[in-house]
């Protein structure tokens, strides 16, 4: 089983691809749509409150024929978060959960899980703290709030989870942690969220493959030119999978993405 998890910063910039940027988000979904993997979960899809337009609707279907399409637009703020599944196979159940997070966050369009015979595959979009950490404390709340709701998943079937977490959980996550301890996504409050949500047991498939290995980032930041070609970049995204089926992991990894910044994709092979 094939799955591949995206923020792809928008599903409007992709299918309009009128920028240069918008034509790499662009080459880079049609790529993926390419490999035909079996789920792929998208982030931040800054949809409006009432979904895909037309354009964008035929866009992804034409892209993805036959695959069943699953959204979370937010309703807090049109054209803001949002997420995205699509799956080669149909789910026995799909759940956009309530999960009693702090301020908006529950209607910000940030979870969606998809329930097969035999586990759970969920993405989601967790919330940013913010350039001042001024949704710091929130964002620990949303992290206690996803940990039990993962935790229930977990007792009835294995889960498979991906997205955009917007923490580095380890030093070797990201290029300057030294200047960076007090940054949203680098916090101690964050990073022991994460450690938590690992030892309520679940395993960060990258790292298991790789755990000692530097410099595999899935996001760069745009606001420096030369942040993809110096490699200076930070991993905020990740596959975890229940413990007990972290066995049956035979791959995981970045996909290639040229000279566009931002969020790479990542991919997970599960035999299950």
């Amino acid at each position: 089983m094939q799955l591949i998890s995206w923020n792809i910063d928008s599903i409007n910039a992709a299918v309009e691809h009128k920028s240069a940027r918008g034509e790499m988000t662009w080459d880079v979904l049609t790529n993926i749509a390419a490999s035909k993997p079996d789920v792929f979960a998208i982030q931040e899809t800054k949809l409006k409150a009432t979904g895909m337009t037309k354009k964008q609707s035929e866009a992804i279907a034409k892209l993805f024929p036959g695959y069943h399409i699953y959204l979370d637009s937010s309703t807090a703020r049109s054209g803001y978060s949002g997420t995205m599944m699509l799956s080669r196979i149909e789910p026995l159940n799909v759940e956009f959960p309530n999960i009693s997070a702090p301020d908006t966050m529950d209607i910000e369009g940030r979870i969606i899980t998809l329930e097969f015979d035999n586990y759970y595959v969920s993405t989601v979009y967790t919330p940013n703290s913010g350039a001042t950490l001024a949704r710091l404390s929130a964002r620990g709340e949303w992290d206690d709030a996803y940990r039990a709701y993962i935790q229930m998943l977990d007792a009835k079937k294995p889960v498979i989870f991906s997205g955009d977490m917007n923490v580095a959980h380890e030093e070797i996550d990201l290029k300057n942690f030294k200047t960076n301890h007090n940054s949203a996504g680098f916090t101690n409050q964050e990073r022991d969220k994460f450690t938590t949500l690992l030892d309520a047991g679940f395993t960060d498939t990258l790292r298991m493959q790789n755990p000692n290995t530097p410099e595999i980032y899935t996001w760069w930041a745009q606001i420096s030119k030369t942040s993809k070609i110096n490699n200076s970049g930070w991993r905020i995204d990740y596959y975890l999978v229940s413990d007990r089926i972290a066995t049956v992991v035979s791959d995981t990894g970045v996909l290639e993405t040229g000279l566009r910044q931002d969020h790479a994709p990542i991919s997970l092979t599960i035999n299950i």
